[in-house]
């Protein structure tokens, strides 16, 4: 088993391990990691729709739906704090490791609000 952290969203969200991409999700069906590529033809499902009333994937490549519990498999244990998330990956330790970034579709992405500011009424 292997456990890695990465952000939960902009820089560095993206995980690929042993060749195999993983990003994190917390959108409009939930939180979940789930592979980049689409499991039909290695379409990025990371850019994916979702469904209307449903919690399946639409890959942008083919428009063929996937179920996320499909997507996610074996279920990849995670666990968030703040803005980060440690993933542990059903991998050897010494599988290759490489933290990049994939945008991820805004379905997928809930909006992280604005940053409020105090204003001073004199």
């Amino acid at each position: 088993m292997l456990a890695v952290t990465i952000s939960t969203g902009g820089l560095g969200n993206c995980v690929e391990v042993a060749g195999i991409p993983y990003v994190y999700a917390d959108g409009v069906i939930g939180e979940f990691v789930l592979p980049a590529s689409c499991p039909h033809r290695g379409g990025p499902l990371h850019l994916a729709s979702v469904e209307p009333g449903t919690s399946r994937l639409i890959c942008p490549w083919h428009g063929r739906a996937t179920s996320v519990t499909r997507a996610v498999r074996h279920g990849i244990p995670a666990v968030r704090n703040q803005d980060r998330v440690t993933i542990v990956l059903p991998v050897e330790e010494s599988a290759s490791v490489r933290i990049g970034h994939r945008p991820v579709s805004e379905q997928l992405c809930r909006p992280r609000p604005e940053p409020t500011r105090s204003v001073s009424h004199d």
